[in-house]
Parts: C-alpha cells; sequence; structure tokens
C-alpha cells in the first residue's frame, strides 16, 4: 500500500562543500573534463551522422553510448555546478526524484548498450561472413532501442517504488548527485519493497548484462587464439579490445559502488562516483578514437570536407 506522503523534504546536497580547500580546483577540474566530454563525444555522433562508412552497427552503437556519456555527467553534475557557485545545496523532491531517475536509466541503459555492443563484436569476429545478416539495419536499431527499452523498465519501477517512501530527519546526502539506493538509505519508512526490488530487479539485469558481454568475449577469445596468421590475432584483438578496455572499466567502478551490503556515502564512494560519472564519459571517446583507424580517417575526411567548403565559401 502506498504511503500519502503530504510532506517533500527539500534534501542537502554537500557535493564538494566538505572538501572546501580542494572544491574550487576539483570543480574547474570537473567542468573541463565535462566541456572535453561534450566535445568528444558530440564529434562521434556528428562523424557517425555524416559519414557514409561509419553507418554499420558498430558505430551506430557507438553513436549511442556517445549520448549515454554526453547525458551522464550533465545529469549527474547539474546541481553540483549550481551549488559551487551558488552556495545553495538544497535540492527539492521533485528534483531529487527526477534526478534519481535519469541517472539510472542512463546508468542501466549503458549495461545493457555494452552487453548489446559485444553481441556485436563477437559476431563480427566469429562470425564476419554472416556479419552482414545477422547484424541487419533492422536488427541494430531492434538491439540499441531494447537497451534503451531496458533501462527505461528497470529506471521506471524504482522509482515508482520510492515515490511512496516517507523522510523524516535526516534529508542530508554526503554526495553531489540523488541516486536511488541513497533515497531508499535516508527514508524512515520500511524500505524492504525496495531494497528487495533494488537487489533482485537489479542483480537480475546486470547478471542479464555481464553474461551476454562475459559470453561473447569468451567465444571472442577463443576465436583469436585459433587464428595462425600474427597480424590476423592482431586486428581481431584490436577490433574488440576498446570496446573492453571500457566495459572493464564502467563494471569495475559501478560494482565497487552499488554491489555492498549496505551502500553508504564515504569520501572513496564519492571518488568512485565521480570516475564512472565524469571520467569514464570522458575516456570512452578518447579510447575508441586513439585505437580505431577508421575513426581518425573519418576526421580527416571530414576536416577535408571543411577545407574545401572553406574554400568555395570564399
Amino acid at each position: 500500500m502506498i504511503e500519502n506522503q503530504t510532506f517533500q523534504p527539500e534534501f542537502i546536497l554537500l557535493g564538494l562543500s566538505d572538501l572546501a580547500n580542494f572544491q574550487i580546483p576539483l570543480f574547474l577540474l570537473l567542468i573541463l573534463i565535462h566541456l572535453a566530454t561534450l566535445a568528444g563525444n558530440c564529434l562521434i555522433i556528428f562523424l557517425v551522422a555524416i559519414d557514409s562508412h561509419l553507418q554499420t552497427p558498430m558505430y551506430i552503437f557507438l553513436g549511442n553510448l556517445s549520448v549515454l556519456d554526453i547525458s551522464t555527467p550533465s545529469v549527474s553534475g547539474s546541481h553540483l555546478y549550481f551549488d559551487t557557485i551558488t552556495g545553495n545545496n538544497l535540492v527539492a523532491y521533485s528534483t531529487c526524484i527526477a534526478q534519481a531517475f535519469f541517472f539510472s536509466l542512463l546508468a542501466s541503459t549503458e549495461y545493457f548498450l555494452l552487453a548489446v555492443m559485444s553481441y556485436d563484436r563477437y559476431v563480427a569476429i566469429c562470425l564476419p561472413f554472416h556479419y552482414t545478416t545477422i547484424m541487419s539495419n533492422t536488427r541494430c536499431f531492434q538491439l540499441a532501442s531494447s537497451a534503451w527499452a531496458m533501462g527505461s523498465i528497470f529506471s521506471l519501477v524504482h522509482t515508482l517504488s520510492i515515490l511512496r517512501l516517507a523522510y523524516c530527519d535526516s534529508t542530508t546526502i554526503s554526495g553531489f548527485f540523488c541516486e536511488l539506493y541513497q533515497l531508499i538509505l535516508l527514508s524512515c519508512s520500511d524500505t524492504s519493497l525496495n531494497n528487495l526490488l533494488i537487489y533482485t530487479f537489479g542483480l537480475i539485469s546486470a547478471l542479464i548484462a555481464f553474461f551476454i558481454t562475459f559470453l561473447s568475449y569468451v567465444y571472442i577469445l577463443k576465436n583469436i587464439l585459433r587464428i595462425k596468421i600474427k597480424h590476423g590475432r592482431q586486428k581481431a584483438f584490436s577490433t574488440g579490445s576498446s570496446h573492453l578496455t571500457v566495459v572493464l572499466m564502467y563494471y569495475s567502478t559501478t560494482i565497487f559502488n552499488y554491489i555492498q551490503p549496505k551502500p553508504n556515502n564515504t569520501l572513496g564512494n564519492r571518488l568512485v562516483s565521480v570516475i564512472y560519472t565524469f571520467f569514464t564519459p570522458f575516456l570512452n571517446p578518447l579510447i575508441y578514437s586513439l585505437r580505431n583507424t577508421e575513426l581518425r580517417t573519418a576526421v580527416s575526411r571530414a576536416l577535408v570536407r571543411v577545407a574545401k567548403a572553406a574554400r568555395l565559401s570564399k
């Protein structure tokens, strides 16, 4: 039965306020990282949109990942920027719920999208002659849409369950944005249903995504080890290594922060939150572009187009 919650508290987000000596340097660093993240991921989306050579499933999925990487620091960092500039660390109940919903949507969608990208790499490396048949444009659209749909369902279920909770005295969040598990910890209501949903629904979803990713790379590794030619083995490895690097980086930080018996808001947790909300989206385009010849070539083609357009306009 849903409680009739008439009182809607204001939450206090500590953000960086308890790190007074480092608040401004950290704020400026995060702003610079966020701007670089926007530039790098917008460039990938732009290249995928205009370059016909990149309009393949791998790069369409990468474009979706870039959308997530643009959105994640924007959602999680919005109140941090406002708080640091104005000194107002209060956040309304509705704003906190909305932030928790959208962050959960983006984080869970990224889990499923990384699993879809792993399957794409498996088909490309292990079944290259059937790739165009299996990963058709329709299948690509279906898989990308499924990742977003699963993320939306996951986030919606948990957010709706949060709305039944009441809050009494403790409304201080020792972090820089609202997360679902923090809202559960702060509630003075019975949170057994919320904990059950978080651990069962979340664990099942995470295990499905992890199983697809793990199984894909087991077959990819077996296939690479069978390749006799050294150049062929290196090419196959480079095809999946960028994605595997992103997967390991994202899984390790989120698992550290969430798969704990009793999540807490220690400084260590906040630093890990900064890594997967700011640094991972910043590093993703660098990992893919620096290790991907096609993306570097696409940048060169785009620069040539811009140069030609500039000459013609004179």
